[in-house]
């Protein structure tokens, strides 16, 4: 008996017209992808509905100048401590927390006397702060 050995046959696959196609792929998309920067972030902001002014009784308004000195309803404080803060709003939070409490800062005062404000006014209790602002073209100020 005569047995042939069978030939295998060795089979391959040219992968070179595939690298070919794949890099003129990626050269295609670089360079025609057009990047661009985004300079703003588009926002639209809610307008604000008429409500009458509060009476100035019917609120707490601490004021922080540039100094980092601290005025409660337009009475100054003597020190600029955190101590002198609490023991000024603390017989005003006891009467009630539910009261606007508005802080008007001046915009060279440090974020450090503001955020002090903040925390004073949310360990004493209230919950309804505002931060005021000047709206920009307005001159002068408080």
């Amino acid at each position: 008996m005569n047995f042939r050995r069978q030939r295998k046959d060795v089979v391959d696959v040219n992968l070179t017209p595939l690298i070919d196609v794949v890099f003129l792929l990626l050269i295609f998309f670089m360079v025609s992808t057009t990047f661009t920067r985004e300079t703003r972030l588009s926002v639209e902001l809610p307008e604000a509905n008429g409500v009458a002014a509060l009476d100035a009784s019917e609120l707490i308004e601490v004021s922080v100048a540039a100094s980092g000195d601290y005025a409660v309803n337009g009475d100054k404080l003597t020190r600029s401590d955190e101590a002198t803060l609490r023991t000024v709003l603390l017989p005003l939070a006891q009467v009630s927390t539910d009261v606007p409490f508005v802080i008007t800062a001046d915009a060279k005062a440090s974020h450090q006397a503001v955020v002090r404000v903040m925390d004073v006014a949310g360990q004493l209790g209230f919950v309804n702060l505002s931060i005021t602002t000047q709206e920009p073209g307005q001159a002068g100020g408080q």
